[in-house]
């Protein structure tokens, strides 16, 4: 099965090429960068086929990439933007240099940490991000205080924070530990701070927040900055797209699918003294 249209848009387009995200790329035909079979154009209303001859500054435009994916292991204290008005390190200035461009799908926020997922593709990175795809994500949580089922029962029938209604979450909690609690926490939408937000409204501080799982995929044993790119089987088997020959793309040297049969896993052990449950995680 081929994922390449019969037509896109034309930013779109140039996205899926890798030349700029499709907001960057609105702007450059704007600016009448943009040339379609020899035609500068300037609105990004049009649709283009694979016949169409496209240039960006006069350069061709190179073929489009196949879809890819990758699971990157997020560590504290990195924020998720391509540029960061404060400067502070992103995401993308500690990928591996053979990387192509990519796009994250979803954020975690500057504190958060754990399972991040890479694309090339701005459609399927929209795609992951909707709500409707229905998938968990699931997070391991530490937060001062000491919860109590009770506390927790407003999160699993939903909380409204801020005049921002939050969805129902699944919440276990694992164990107290002196001041803090660890937690399991389950969503299928991530809003900005959610769980953070959503516990501190019934009482708790997140003081430490790892993202276990998106969906099938799951950070497993991959070590804090480590990438691994998903194997083509699995994004034909649970996306649904066709994906390059094993071995025929560039990438990082390993390759993993990160995807296991849909039961809770992740660190066992994050920093802070949790008793094992499962694995051990890699110590920084």
């Amino acid at each position: 099965m081929s994922t390449e249209p019969e037509s896109e848009r034309i930013a779109k387009r140039l996205s899926r090429a890798g030349v700029a995200s499709r907001r960057v790329a609105e702007t450059m035909i704007a600016e009448g960068r943009v040339a379609v079979n020899g035609r500068v154009i300037d609105s990004p209303a049009l649709n283009v086929t694979a016949k169409d001859r496209i240039t960006v500054d006069g350069v061709p435009l190179a073929q489009a990439e196949a879809t890819r994916l990758w699971r990157y292991h997020k560590p504290a204290g990195l924020v998720t933007t391509d540029r960061d008005e404060k400067g502070r390190d992103t995401v993308f200035t500690h990928l591996p240099p053979e990387m192509p461009r990519v796009l994250s799908v979803g954020r975690l926020d500057l504190n958060s940490e754990g399972l991040l997922l890479l694309t090339n593709d701005g459609a399927l990175k929209r795609r992951l991000e909707l709500p409707s795809t229905g998938w968990l994500r699931k997070y391991r949580v530490r937060a001062k205080g000491e919860p109590s089922e009770a506390m927790l029962e407003p999160l699993r029938k939903g909380v409204v924070v801020e005049g921002e209604t939050f969805q129902p979450m699944t919440v276990t909690i694992d164990r107290q530990q002196g001041a803090n609690a660890w937690l399991t926490i389950g969503l299928r939408e991530g809003r900005n701070r959610e769980i953070r937000r959503a516990l501190e409204s019934v009482g708790l501080t997140v003081n430490r927040l790892i993202r276990l799982s998106y969906g099938p995929f799951q950070l497993g044993d991959l070590a804090p900055g480590a990438v691994e790119e998903v194997r083509p089987k699995v994004l034909r088997d649970q996306l649904g797209l066709a994906a390059p020959a094993e071995g025929g793309a560039s990438g990082p040297a390993r390759r993993d699918t990160g995807a296991r049969p849909a039961k809770p896993a992740g660190p066992g052990r994050p920093r802070g003294g949790e008793p094992s449950r499962a694995k051990r995680p890699p110590r920084r």
